[in-house]
């Protein structure tokens, strides 16, 4: 079986670190390259993690670190949901520093799409600072890419503001860009990210996966994506969970474009479900999830990192 080639744009983060480990170990995924953009936590923290992250699994992917600030944007992180360094509670080993390349985010993505002789799946777990300073950048890349199945957005409410999610709302202005791209996307928001729980009796369950389910239960205990007694939300894993179990999701072709100017709404994906914009469609929405499929899935996946 050829496995999917992709590329990863992450800000780990705890759920980042569960969706990163999941396609890591995934027969049908080959993680080509590993990109760290400011986000959850700052850009040094991110690429810190995901070396870490890369030395604990024994995984042997290149690194490059990528855009330290949003496009336009004042940057604002996440440290009050995933901590001050982005994943604490586990004692991970030393990062393997030598899968960190010399070359900016945005010219290792260039070189591994055109190299590569099937196209590449973007798969960007951020704010879209990085894809967007790649198509601005190097247009030509878009050529041989299969698509982008992105975290981020939402279909009705937000989780920074009132109408916004926190990637998009991150950098607003590089999300439009790369929703006017052209590329084929999918967005996995909130309207996903929301339902796709691990209960405590799934954290239990995980706990005694071996050594990454370990370290999934004591991020857990740190993570403050939901509750650990209620449920974690597990929003970056869905963006995986896409790529290999799309019957999960309920899907819809749309209209998605960008608020940039609103006083209250900044940063808000309009997710044009009526037609009123008489706009094409440029993206394929996530609209809603079989939580309980999903719970299955997740665990056999961890089960599976080994």
């Amino acid at each position: 079986m050829n496995k999917r080639p992709i590329i990863i744009d992450t800000d780990p983060g705890i759920d980042d670190a569960l969706a990163i480990a999941i396609a890591l170990f995934s027969e049908e995924l080959d993680v080509r390259l590993i990109t760290t953009v400011a986000g959850n936590v700052s850009l040094e923290n991110v690429t810190f993690n995901a070396l870490r992250l890369l030395s604990f699994f024994g995984k042997d992917v290149p690194v490059a670190k990528g855009a330290e600030f949003p496009l336009l944007a004042e940057f604002v992180d996440a440290s009050n949901v995933h901590g001050k360094t982005g994943m604490e509670g586990y004692d991970f080993p030393a990062p393997k520093e030598e899968l960190l390349l010399p070359d900016h985010a945005v010219n290792a993505m260039r070189r591994v799409i055109l190299e590569s002789p099937e196209p590449i799946t973007l798969v960007p777990i951020a704010p879209l600072t990085n894809i967007a300073l790649l198509f601005a950048l190097y247009p030509e890349v878009k050529k041989n890419i299969r698509e982008i199945v992105l975290m981020g957005g939402s279909a009705s409410r937000g989780n920074k503001g009132v109408m916004s999610e926190f990637n998009i709302a991150t950098d607003p202005e590089a999300a439009q860009m790369v929703f006017q791209s052209g590329v084929p996307i999918v967005m996995a928001g909130l309207d996903v990210g929301l339902k796709a729980l691990v209960y405590p009796e799934d954290s239990e369950e995980i706990q005694k996966m071996g050594r990454v389910g370990d370290m999934a239960y004591q991020l857990f205990k740190r993570y403050r994506g939901g509750s650990f007694k209620t449920g974690l939300k597990m929003y970056d894993s869905c963006a995986v969970a896409y790529l290999l179990c799309p019957e999960l999701f309920e899907v819809v072709e749309t209209y998605v474009g960008v608020e940039l100017r609103g006083s209250m709404t900044a940063g808000c994906t309009v997710v044009d479900l009526k037609g009123y914009l008489h706009q094409e469609p440029n993206a394929r929405v996530l609209l809603d999830i079989d939580g309980e499929k999903f719970r299955k899935w997740f665990k056999q996946a961890i089960a599976k990192c080994i």
